[in-house]
């Protein structure tokens, strides 16, 4: 199953009165390209067809502009996610749908991360801020970002009673880390020519660990 991608086609000019959206796209174009040290307000101008000055009526700087196009890009991360969550069958027992639940959070965070590397990489770049809530504009369709559908997902783990409640307390950090973990060394690190293929094959053995280590 394919990621969502942002749902911001990228044009080369600006229509009048559209100029903020026209920045944005180009933004996340070249996030998409490049990963966040690609998004340069220069460039982006450019892309958008209008003097550099003008880019600072929307955004002041290239971090208002990388912070929205990083927005975009987690919203982007959160509907994969919820793409692989509804897939899970209906019907089953609530421990075996905490199970299936977890698992899709994981799946869709690393596909998202193979097929679009660039995005995922500015979503969660180094940040001062985790991604909580109160920014829709960092949310999945169901409006909730990647780290409340990880949260979620685990809470409903400790309510089928698949995991202690004694172990619920930061455990979206531990799980969150293994999974990063696994993409970052694949898709920036040494494990890429070495596993790189098979990604999601050592994905999945992963969230066997991590569900197991959570488990009661």
């Amino acid at each position: 199953m394919s990621p969502v991608p942002v749902p911001l086609p990228v044009r080369s000019t600006y229509r009048h009165g559209d100029l903020r959206r026209a920045l944005l796209e180009a933004g996340i174009a070249l996030a998409r390209s490049g990963g966040p040290e690609a998004v340069v307000l220069r460039e982006v101008t450019r892309q958008a067809g209008v003097v550099p000055n003008a880019a600072y009526r929307h955004f002041g700087s290239r971090q208002a502009l990388l912070k929205a196009v990083r927005a975009a890009a987690l919203s982007a991360s959160a509907a994969a996610m919820e793409a692989e969550l509804a897939a899970v069958p209906a019907g089953l027992a609530p421990a075996d749908a905490a199970r299936a639940a977890l698992r899709a959070i994981g799946t869709g965070y690393l596909r998202f991360a193979q097929a679009e590397n660039g995005l995922f990489r500015t979503a969660y770049a180094a940040s001062d801020d985790l991604a909580g809530p109160g920014d829709p504009a960092r949310a999945g369709p169901s409006g909730k970002n990647p780290f409340q559908l990880l949260g979620e997902a685990l809470d409903q783990m400790v309510a089928a009673g698949v995991m202690p409640a004694a172990r619920r307390p930061g455990a979206e950090f531990l799980a969150w880390s293994a999974v990063h973990g696994l993409a970052a060394l694949v898709l920036d690190g040494p494990l890429g020519p070495v596993i790189g293929p098979q990604m999601q094959q050592f994905g999945q053995r992963l969230l066997d660990m991590v569900e197991q280590g959570l488990s009661v």
